[in-house]
């Protein structure tokens, strides 16, 4: 025989701190393992699991995905206890007061702007560093940051040695590795001569490992580059 039970008005924390779900819970239990002992009333005991499962359901998510909350504290719910002589079944419909949804979308729209802050700064920070980190336009920041302090930049050199080139985010390190060596290479390309020796090597070791299209690729991109050819 089933047993109904029912809670009203549970406050129940959200995934924000001090924004609460108020929760009702219909359930039902029926005594069906091994004796309790006098001391253990099957009701609380009920109680006990369906408060505990919904309220660790919810705690995941914002009051603003109520629905949400309210499907995985269902889903909370429809698990049998485990080690509980009691067979515990029950359902949970969240509610949210204006005020606790008037909070979680104040710090939903504080969190954004900090977001947009924090990307904002990342940006400017990344910008600046692949200034100072290439020596041409590191010079060209300085003279218009500081006109009349140009004496001063080797100073700023010397302190930015080693910095290096912000990059991408790769999709692996090997790809990363790879990038960054390859703008390394490219940047200390300054002469024909020397791009010229770079793509000979790249034809030649492309065609040993049998990558015929990249090496005829080359090959186009060689010729269209010889010292003294027009450009296209």
């Amino acid at each position: 025989m089933a047993h109904p039970l029912a809670l009203h008005g549970e406050r129940m924390a959200s995934r924000i701190s001090s924004v609460f779900f108020t929760a009702n819970v219909s359930g039902s239990w029926r005594h069906v393992g091994a004796a309790l002992t006098p001391h253990q009333d099957p009701e609380a005991l009920a109680r006990d699991h369906l408060r505990r499962q919904a309220a660790h359901a919810v705690r995941e998510y914002s009051v603003l995905d109520a629905a949400a909350a309210q499907d995985a504290a269902n889903a909370a719910l429809a698990q049998p206890p485990r080690g509980c002589p009691l067979d515990i079944t029950g359902s949970v419909h969240l509610e949210v007061t204006d005020l606790d949804r008037g909070l979680a979308e104040e710090h939903a729209r504080r969190k954004q702007t900090a977001d947009l802050d924090h990307e904002e700064e990342t940006y400017r920070l990344a910008h600046l560093q692949r200034i100072l980190a290439d020596e041409d336009l590191r010079r060209v920041w300085w003279i218009a940051r500081f006109p009349d302090r140009f004496t001063d930049l080797e100073g700023l050199k010397t302190a930015l040695h080693g910095l290096p080139s912000c990059t991408e985010p790769a999709d692996d390190d090997l790809r990363g590795d790879i990038k960054t060596f390859t703008d390394r290479l490219v940047t200390a390309l300054h002469t024909p001569e020397q791009r010229e020796v770079f793509l000979h090597a790249l034809v030649q070791t492309l065609t040993i490992v049998g990558h015929h299209n990249l090496a005829s690729d080359a090959a186009r991109w060689r010729t269209a580059h010889e010292t003294g050819s027009p450009p296209e």
